[in-house]
């Protein structure tokens, strides 16, 4: 017979639970949200920490994003140049939180889960054609080489002459003591 210490500690140990307790029929509690992203009429694109994250790893966090604290107003943050692109960097923050695992909340609009992204400008083709240029410039040989010389099979092809005319005289060795060291 088991002692009563060994039942405690099977009742308690999570692998040695009585099977009829299924863990997978057990409700789990949603995650928390940690993050929120919204327009705002006057700031343009904001986000705001929620109180499952400490400030300063939200402030960290936001701030990498570009986005930069709004005076007087405790906990929101615009993003910073909203007009250069911002749909896009807001977009981009929100897929980058939830990659690094925290859960976002974001307007319909700026939730890339949810909405598709924007259509892709035209100066994609302007890209491609340039790269086309650039590799067929790269495959033609370059105008500043001379050709190489061609010789014929069973010609003796003669080393080209130097352009230097070699040090006449005897060369003195280095001496001791020149290296600095007395």
């Amino acid at each position: 017979m088991p002692s009563p210490r060994s039942r405690l500690h099977c009742r308690h140990h999570p692998a040695r639970r009585p099977l009829g307790v299924d863990l997978a029929q057990k409700a789990l509690p949603p995650l928390p949200e940690h993050f929120h992203f919204g327009t705002h009429p006057a700031h343009g694109f904001v986000a705001t920490a929620t109180a499952h994250l400490p400030a300063h790893l939200a402030h960290w966090f936001l701030t990498r994003e570009q986005f930069e604290p709004v005076p007087d107003r405790t906990g929101l943050y615009r993003l910073s140049d909203p007009d250069r692109d911002g749909r896009r960097r807001t977009r981009q923050a929100v897929h980058d939180l939830r990659r690094h695992g925290y859960t976002v909340q974001a307007d319909y609009t700026l939730d890339p889960a949810m909405t598709p992204g924007p259509p892709h400008s035209l100066g994609h083709r302007g890209l491609a054609e340039r790269r086309s240029q650039i590799a067929q410039a790269a495959a033609t040989p370059s105008p500043q080489q001379s050709p190489a010389l061609r010789t014929s099979p069973g010609a003796r092809s003669i080393p080209p002459r130097p352009t230097h005319a070699p040090a006449v005289g005897t060369v003195q060795p280095a001496r001791p003591g020149r290296s600095g060291r007395t």
